[in-house]
């Protein structure tokens, strides 16, 4: 295995290390003076990320996530990785100003790998362009959705429509008024085997019988610059046949392959988080004298970050090992250490982010600094595309099996 940065990649590190150093790390205030803004309408996309946006694309950083050289820029995961681990410092503004940023990778995934060509133009090509945004519609409210065999929407044919009929909850981006597009999972046929029951398909947002019943937040956070998550009722939802993808039965390996990739980006980038945080902690730990010397003389706190250093590292071999498992031997291949990852990454962070909150006192959980939100951001990840302990007993089965008879 070999990690180290080839020349596309370091030309792209240093690039993004430059729009982050002199546009992003700056409107980070920005972006909270126009959200507080009592002119700010909610889940609208403040002016700054546009200016963003257009700013990113005229640098080359554009679809970096993309590895399908007819879509986006090509790049294997393991040179994507620390890309989006730069990303992963500033979550807030980085991943959309570069078109990076979920639910739209996922479904730009979805939709490059599964579409037709007329999907594809339709849906595909907006989203690329950064035009619209989209959502991907899997978990619902009445039903443990981490098992998604239980998922109950119905997705019936009638001549040459399907009709939906469910209600769906956390269908991240749709809160968002550029959301034009949602993904929708549900069953095409209850009697069939428990993972061909499943099918995805495309329902405009503008389709009458979907109502958005309303945004939920995360630890009291809106997210509303990322969109949003919604709850959404679809009752007699009617889409041509056409717009279904792949074909029925297909939804549970589309929502497979779709969220292996998502996986590992969301750990790239909660590295990045991992590192702003130790970064906030140790600038805070040598301007801060409690107790007649500076924090940073503390022995309980560099024990923190002795520690915070050497699970950073960990992680990151972990991802790249990964990342370069899914290059070369494809995202089943790599099953094992993407649920590691999953399992391992969230969960550290979120013990980094906790300490570097220790270390910044009542500042820590305040809105001066980004901590607070980044640890709901890791905590939330400990739950979403699969919760901690449906991976765990995934892995554990896995081992298992190879010492059984």
């Amino acid at each position: 295995m070999e990690f180290s940065y080839d020349a596309r990649t370091l030309e792209l590190r240093e690039k993004l290390q430059a729009f982050l150093d002199e546009r992003v790390y700056p409107a980070e205030a920005v972006l909270a003076e126009q959200v507080a803004d009592p002119g700010y309408q909610q889940w609208t996309r403040p002016p700054i990320i546009d200016e963003l946006k257009a700013e990113a694309r005229s640098r080359g950083l554009w679809n970096l996530f993309l590895p399908d050289q007819r879509f986006g820029a090509g790049l294997t995961n393991l040179q994507y990785a620390p890309l989006a681990e730069l990303t992963g410092r500033s979550p807030a503004l980085a991943p959309e100003a570069l078109n990076c940023a979920a639910p739209d990778t996922g479904n730009m995934e979805v939709l490059s790998e599964f579409g037709t060509p007329e999907q594809q133009d339709r849906w595909l090509k907006p989203l690329l362009e950064g035009e619209i945004r989209s959502a991907f519609c899997m978990t619902e409210p009445d039903v443990a959705s981490s098992d998604a065999s239980n998922i109950r929407t119905r997705i019936q044919r009638d001549g040459s429509d399907y009709v939906i009929n469910g209600r769906k909850w956390w269908s991240s981006g749709a809160m968002d008024p550029r959301c034009k597009i949602f993904i929708v999972m549900g069953q095409t046929d209850p009697e069939a085997p428990k993972h061909r029951r499943q099918s995805q398909i495309l329902v405009p947002r503008d389709t009458p019988g979907v109502e958005i019943k309303r945004g939920m937040n995360v630890f009291g956070y809106t997210d509303g610059t990322h969109g949003g998550h919604a709850e959404i009722v679809f009752r007699d939802v009617r889409v041509p046949a056409a717009n279904l993808i792949s074909g029925e039965g297909e939804g549970f390996a589309i929502a497979q392959a779709r969220l292996g990739p998502g996986r590992i980006h969301h750990c790239m980038r909660l590295i990045g988080m991992a590192e702003r945080a130790l970064e906030l902690t140790c600038r805070r730990a040598l301007e801060r004298e409690p107790f007649g010397k500076p924090l940073a003389e503390q022995g309980v706190v560099q024990e923190w970050i002795a520690e915070a250093r050497v699970r950073i590292e960990q992680l990151r071999l972990l991802v790249l090992k990964t990342a370069w498992l899914m290059d070369t031997v494809g995202n089943k291949g790599a099953h094992t250490e993407i649920q590691s990852i999953k399992i391992a990454t969230p969960e550290t962070v979120q013990w980094i982010l906790d300490k570097a909150i220790q270390a910044h006192g009542a500042g820590g959980v305040s809105q001066d600094f980004p901590l607070a939100q980044l640890w709901s951001s890791a905590r939330t990840l400990r739950l979403a595309d699969g919760p901690d302990e449906v991976h765990r007993r995934s892995l554990a089965r896995r081992e298992l099996r190879q010492y059984q008879k």
